[in-house]
């Protein structure tokens, strides 16, 4: 009953809000993406169209407010790329074979690219970015929630059911993307019970990982963690310690079963057991198709449909992003996604370093949020295909907001980083 009168009022209030504040829209959207109600409570919540009013409100409201603010700043180059990405599965699907399958994959990254333009337009300021990054930790946190409290009570719903069409290696891999995100929501947050909750968000994210028993999230979730310590501020012994006892802590939570299977990855080719061996398998044969379809691929969500050609059943996924991108619609699209996520990483890697203490502490806790959870993904994304998982797009929209809020540096600041330029500067001058 609680979240039948929970997904009424965020879609009925929220719509009606959205009308004059689009942005609140964006997180209702957001937060329905991924809690997605009639998933959560089949038994109280119908099958009906909630996501769709709110996005429809959020996008009258948007367009009152003028279609935001279009000035991307640092953030520029990753939004061509996104639009690079989209404007090229178009393309592709004009000349695809089945032309209802095609235009059902562009239909399906509209939903998520539309959201990306009016969120990266409407953002703003810095409280907004704070408060897209607590609502996807606390929705994450709550699915995360409700897959242990079903473990414990005797049902792994993660590892048999997965969650809103996801199997239990997209589940697990979105859990990964969110892990990152809570931790260091918690290592930036100043009252210390925000920290409690965004570190124990972190924790059912992480336990979900091994709960659903998935090679590709259990070895996302070590790299994701070793990311985060080497993005730590300055390192103390304690936070060694730290990194060790959380080690620890997984290993003992994951159980022999979970170990077993994630050793099973790097088996030989005799050993490694025939799921492992046929992903490997159906790589080679993608990266064979690509190299025959490389411009427009062979059309969008078309590899389970081609699948049969290279000894596959029907409708057989290509079990990795990266490769079944490039089969589906061509070399450039798979670049244009790369680059998507590539660009908020490397652009953001130099926010997280610096030392320029005008920069508001958030905006490098933001930045080492999302390079964490983006290293989860990116590495997980190779064994599973996840075209239709949106969070990690909402996280590069987070580390894309605060790229455009990030000031530009007074030419002032940017010689007192370059002593050596304003010395020869100040030579040349006098000598004039």
């Amino acid at each position: 009953m609680l979240g039948l009168i929970f997904t009424y009022v965020l879609t009925f209030g929220g719509a009606v809000i959205s009308l004059f504040n689009p942005f609140w829209g964006l997180l209702i959207y957001v937060c329905f993406a991924i809690v997605s109600p009639p998933s959560m409570w089949p038994w109280a919540v119908p099958q009906w169209h909630f996501v769709r009013v709110v996005a429809i409100a959020m996008l009258i409201g948007w367009l009152f407010k003028g279609l935001g603010q279009w000035n991307f700043g640092r953030s520029r180059g990753i939004f061509l790329a996104y639009v690079g990405f989209f404007l090229w599965a178009i393309l592709s699907a004009f000349f695809a074979p089945s032309q209802e399958v095609a235009w059902n994959f562009v239909e399906n990254v509209a939903k998520i690219f539309i959201p990306f333009v009016v969120g990266i337009t409407l953002v703003d300021s810095l409280p907004k970015l704070k408060q897209l990054a607590w609502v996807m930790t606390l929705s994450l946190g709550y699915v995360a929630f409700e897959m242990n409290l079903s473990y414990f009570q005797g049902f792994n719903r993660a590892h048999l059911l997965g969650f809103e069409g996801m199997d239990n290696n997209s589940l697990a891999i979105s859990m990964v993307a969110g892990v990152g995100l809570a931790f260091f929501i918690g290592v930036g947050a100043t009252v210390w019970w925000h920290r409690v909750i965004a570190w124990a968000s972190a924790l059912l994210m992480a336990h979900t990982v091994m709960l659903a028993f998935s090679r590709g999230g259990m070895m996302a979730l070590i790299m994701s963690m070793m990311a985060s310590f080497a993005l730590l501020p300055p390192k103390k012994p304690k936070h060694l310690l730290a990194l060790v006892i959380c080690l620890l802590i997984g290993i003992r939570l994951a159980g022999p079963e979970v170990t077993d299977r994630f050793f099973s990855s790097f088996a030989d080719s005799q050993e490694r057991d025939f799921s492992a061996q046929s992903r490997l398998d159906m790589w080679a044969d993608m990266w064979e198709s690509t190299l025959h379809h490389p411009l427009l691929g062979v059309g969008p969500d078309h590899w389970p449909l081609v699948a049969p050609q290279y000894g596959w059943e029907l409708g057989k996924e290509g079990h990795s992003l990266w490769m079944q991108i490039g089969a589906e619609i061509g070399v450039p699209g798979a670049f244009f996604l790369i680059l998507f996520y590539g660009l908020c990483v490397i652009k953001l890697w130099p926010v997280v370093r610096s030392r320029d203490q005008e920069i508001d502490p958030w905006y490098q806790s933001i930045g080492r949020m999302v390079i964490a959870g983006h290293v989860g993904f990116i590495i997980a994304a190779q064994f599973v295909s996840l075209e239709g998982l949106e969070l990690p797009y909402y996280v590069t929209l987070l580390g894309a907001g605060a790229l455009k809020l990030l000031p530009k540096p007074e030419p002032s600041r940017v010689m007192a980083r370059m002593p050596r330029l304003a010395a020869a500067t100040s030579i040349f001058l006098r000598k004039g």
